[in-house]
């Protein structure tokens, strides 16, 4: 019996290699290795594959129809989010779609790590201490349990976020579109509105769509606290970078932690250090001491890349035979 064939792009020998080798022998399955993200003229790799595995690449209509005329009955992508994928190009050429799932501790520990690093002006600190300037003046931080936290979004990862901070003794509010009746045993749920206006700390862990795209935006920034603390770990669209700038600049908002940016598919995951930014607004960002900007990276542990390795192998595995897929997305 033939194997089934699948098209890894992004393939990154440093971290995922030894996962995809040991998985892919585990489940029987034939791999075809990329190490680069599809394009028009990398997409014939994946002639005779009947799925993709992909990172965070764009795939838009044009590349929806290649896959099409490849013959690729479904893309997984090997991240919770799927915003970088044409869902309605997808369904045109009667492409499944799915994501996957690791282990929620990883970004929700980054998130809370974000949180009290800009809480304690930790970035500020350690640019000091880098040029042996050991001065306190401007550095005094805020006591962390006293921050009320709001969190926007309760799903896996909402969730264990608000659990973790539940040992500190924060007083915290969620807002989900779905109540969890676990996370009503640490949290108190309210509007949104109310929980813009209570929080000190502001942290998103929702999806991105076209409901709340820029839901942080100068109207929400205006009601929020003065010296709000801003974190996201979920997805970039969530923010109106130009308002954000503007609040920062102004002192409305005393810090923000962003593991995640408007327009950062081109750049996060390659090396750039000896290239101009074409992503202004990440390079002002940047240059701000109440700023911490990572490269989309709070999922990053062991454990969980080889879940997104395993759950991304899986699920074309299921597609491909024809069985129930819990990955699949459209």
């Amino acid at each position: 019996m033939q194997k089934p064939k699948i098209c890894v792009f992004n393939y990154r020998d440093f971290d995922e290699g030894t996962y995809f080798e040991k998985i892919s022998k585990e489940l029987n399955i034939e791999l075809v290795i990329c190490p680069t993200g599809p394009t028009k003229n990398s997409m014939g790799l994946a002639k005779d594959c009947q799925c993709i595995s992909i990172i965070t690449t764009p795939i838009d209509a044009e590349l929806m129809e290649q896959l099409h005329l490849l013959g690729i009955k479904m893309i997984s992508t090997r991240t919770i989010g799927f915003d970088h994928i044409d869902l309605a190009a997808a369904k045109k050429y009667d492409i499944a779609v799915s994501n996957a799932t690791y282990s929620t501790n990883g970004v929700a520990d980054y998130a809370i790590m974000l949180m009290m690093m800009s809480a304690r002006k930790m970035k500020h600190i350690m640019q000091r201490a880098n040029i042996q300037d050991f001065s306190l003046r401007g550095l005094q931080g805020r006591e962390f349990a006293a921050l009320t936290i709001g969190i926007i979004g309760t799903g896996k990862i909402g969730q264990t976020v608000i659990r973790h901070l539940s040992g500190f003794g924060n007083p915290i509010l969620a807002c989900s579109l779905y109540e969890c009746e676990d996370v009503k045993k640490y949290a108190q749920y309210v509007s949104l509105s109310e929980l813009i206006q209570r929080s000190d700390i502001i942290s998103l862990h929702t999806p991105l769509d076209e409901s709340n795209y820029h839901m942080i935006n100068s109207k929400s920034i205006a009601a929020m606290k003065d010296q709000v603390i801003l974190v996201n770990t979920a997805r970039g669209g969530l923010i109106d970078t130009a308002a954000l700038l503007d609040a920062l600049e102004s002192g409305k908002i005393g810090a923000a932690a962003l593991d995640v940016i408007e327009d950062e598919f081109s750049l996060y995951y390659n090396d750039l250090k000896s290239q101009v930014l074409s992503n202004r607004n990440l390079a002002i960002l940047r240059s701000y001491p109440n700023v911490i900007v990572t490269p989309h990276m709070a999922f990053y542990t062991d454990q969980d890349v080889h879940d997104m390795v395993y759950s991304s192998l899986k699920s074309c595995l299921l597609e491909i035979a024809g069985e129930k897929n819990p990955w699949r997305v459209n």
